[in-house]
């Protein structure tokens, strides 16, 4: 009945029924949304979208009954569900904020966020959206804020360690379901590093507590024994808020941050492709969208205009940091950057490999632009090529390709500092592989060795 990811919190249990989105609460869960959800801030957060709406749903309440639950309320369905680790440096550091002004408009009505995972988050577009409404709860006397450490591990530290080091935090986010421990962080920093904001006090203090404390429950403990009180809480929300506000990662270019604007295909075949993605995609309305190897999103535009959703996957992490950061100053809300690499996806995860599922678990999209990428997938990463086309077959969706054959510049380059292993990879064989798995239903000539197929699969 329940979500598979959704075990962790006692006091309330996801689950799905005729397309929508519940909740199951505890009395205990019952108890705290009752009094959270008349608050002003709530109110405003979920009127803004910053809060998954949430409104009762007696009706689901005798189905939650049977699971040993009391109550039910609705969630409004997010479009899609992503993880932290597909997220870019920008887009882990507009959740965290988002968890940090949540956290202060709590306090100020006597409620706290108990929990800062980011799990917690997803988004809308380019706006994050807390979606854990049974993480607030009201504010307890001396109650400590169980959460600060959740929010060092799995936002401030991957955060500091992008803006500092300028290491890729999703690696560390994906191979560690909790995130970054104090301990671990702080043997990454050097003797300069201790100089910097939070430094010493969010991670080599830190660190230390939990050395000498036998649990976070007993340094939760000490903290109430010794007088805890809102206003610690709250100044300490703000010292983090002007941190992670101060983090930046701003790296000059990457290997294909700047490709849009000056790469001679681009710029040779860029109003052909677009001509051609328009006629496909104002063919019809499509649910859901994905747009492989997206670069700056120019193709992703396109698709927006006639789809609910767009996801735009790119393995190069300024290239989705700088998109998430042009469409949030456009206020898009169709569009979801990802940091993705085709030839090392996202696996499903956690508790029995069910509590964080892969992409194709996820989201099923009704088209597919794969546009000047299959060679980077076959020699770049040396997949096969039958292979990269099975797995297109399986998506079950229309297909935009672009099939870059040998003679082309960028091949070449490709081949030209390692030994040619790869008979697979030509025109004819891509044809006789296709029409074994696809219908191709229009071909659009580019340069002399490259093309653009639209295809449906068998």
């Amino acid at each position: 009945m329940f979500e598979k990811g959704s075990f962790r919190d006692r006091s309330g249990r996801i689950f799905l029924q005729n397309g929508n989105v519940y909740r199951a609460l505890s009395p205990e869960g019952l108890r705290d949304w009752e009094f959270v959800s008349k608050l002003p801030f709530l109110q405003r957060a979920m009127a803004s979208g910053h809060v998954v709406r949430t409104t009762p749903a007696p009706a689901m309440s005798a189905l939650a009954a049977q699971a040993g639950f009391f109550a039910a309320v609705q969630h409004e369905r997010m479009p899609f569900v992503s993880w932290p680790y597909e997220w870019s440096f920008s887009m882990l550091r507009a959740a965290a904020l988002l968890q940090l002004q949540l956290m202060e408009s709590a306090l100020a009505e006597d409620a706290i966020l108990k929990d800062a995972s980011a799990f917690n988050f997803q988004f809308r577009g380019t706006q994050p959206v807390l979606i854990d409404t049974g993480s607030i709860v009201p504010l307890r006397p001396g109650q400590a804020w169980e959460g600060y450490r959740q929010f060092c591990q799995m936002f401030l530290y991957p955060l500091m360690l992008q803006s500092w080091k300028g290491v890729h935090f999703q690696p560390y986010l994906r191979g560690a379901i909790e995130g970054l421990t104090p301990q671990q962080f702080s043997r990454m920093l050097s003797m300069r590093d201790l100089f910097r904001s939070g430094a010493f006090s969010h991670v080599w203090m830190h660190a230390r507590l939990q050395t000498l404390s036998s649990s976070q429950r007993n340094v939760a403990r000490s903290m109430q024994d010794s007088g805890f009180s809102k206003s610690m809480i709250r100044n300490n929300v703000t010292g983090l808020m002007k941190i992670v506000d101060g983090l930046q990662w701003r790296p000059v270019a990457s290997t294909w941050s700047d490709y849009d604007e000056s790469a001679e295909p681009v710029q040779r075949d860029a109003a052909v492709k677009e001509a051609f993605i328009e006629q496909v995609c104002s063919s019809q309305h499509w649910n859901t969208v994905w747009d492989l190897g997206c670069n700056q999103g120019r193709y992703s535009r396109i698709a927006a205009k006639y789809s609910d959703l767009v996801l735009a996957m790119d393995s190069d992490h300024l290239t989705v940091d700088r998109l998430f950061q042009r469409l949030q100053s456009e206020n898009n809300r169709r569009i979801v950057p990802l940091v993705s690499d085709l030839a090392d996806p996202t696996p499903s995860q956690g508790w029995r490999g069910t509590e964080r599922r892969s992409l194709e678990h996820r989201s099923k999209p009704d088209l597919v632009l794969c546009l000047a990428l299959i060679h980077h997938l076959v020699i770049g990463s040396n997949l096969l090529l039958a292979d990269v086309l099975d797995w297109l077959a399986s998506l079950k969706a229309t297909i935009v390709l672009e099939f870059v054959d040998r003679e082309d510049p960028q091949v070449q380059t490709l081949l030209s500092n390692r030994q040619d292993i790869f008979c697979d990879y030509g025109r004819d064989a891509f044809l006789s592989l296709v029409t074994q798995n696809f219908t191709i239903l229009r071909e659009q000539p580019l340069s002399a060795a490259r093309t653009l197929f639209l295809l449906q699969p068998r």
